[in-house]
């Protein structure tokens, strides 16, 4: 039998925390879902299994991106999805892995948590993840640590235009497209340090 999947709900509405454990718990998939009630005591859980996923309301994130941003970072197999009922700005849905709507019918939100289970074939996704350039591993480094088009041409003395087509080929290789995500991704994968991000 497979191992159940961590789910941890961060909802400071009991009704919505049992609406939505009752639609998890029919998805065919064995599941073991924890209540939390801030970000603190979402990292706790965390902490105890790395590969968990999060369904939080955005509402804990929006005054507290860095905090999130370094759980990110520190904690790369768990998975955040944002359980929306209210209008956020999309910048910060953005940062989240996946959304789910409190108006979806339960096939999509069950849909949405299928398929972003952490499993064992993350480590071979990730092997075959395309390799980035040594010249778009420098832009990234530049776009991580807060540089805008222009400055990363002139420092690496190449045009604005070749700096967009390396921008569009780091997104298309992995898969990220904010500012945010690709920081994450070079922190995580090592290609800069937090102390690189720091002014």
């Amino acid at each position: 039998m497979s191992k159940p999947v961590n789910i941890v709900i961060t909802e400071i509405s009991q009704v919505i925390f049992e609406g939505l454990s009752r639609i998890l718990s029919r998805s065919g998939t064995p599941v073991h879902i924890s209540h939390a009630a801030s970000l603190s005591d979402t990292e706790k859980f965390i902490i105890s299994n790395k590969k968990s996923v999060i369904v939080i309301n955005p509402f804990y994130i929006q005054n507290n991106i860095k905090q999130f941003n370094a759980l990110k970072i520190e904690y790369p197999d768990t998975r955040w999805i944002a359980f929306i009922y209210a209008f956020y700005d999309p910048q910060l849905i953005s940062l989240f892995d996946a959304a789910i709507n409190i108006s979806d019918p339960h096939n999509i939100i069950i849909g949405v948590i299928k398929k972003i289970i952490p499993s064992g074939s993350d480590a071979e996704k990730s092997r075959n993840e395309e390799i980035l350039s040594d010249r778009e591993t420098d832009v990234l480094q530049l776009l991580a640590t807060g540089l805008a088009n222009k400055e990363i041409a002139d420092k690496l003395n190449i045009s604005v235009n070749t700096v967009i087509t390396h921008r569009k080929n780091i997104s298309q290789k992995t898969g990220i497209k904010s500012i945010s995500g690709l920081t994450i991704y070079a922190v995580v994968k090592k290609l800069i340090t937090l102390d690189n991000l720091r002014d």
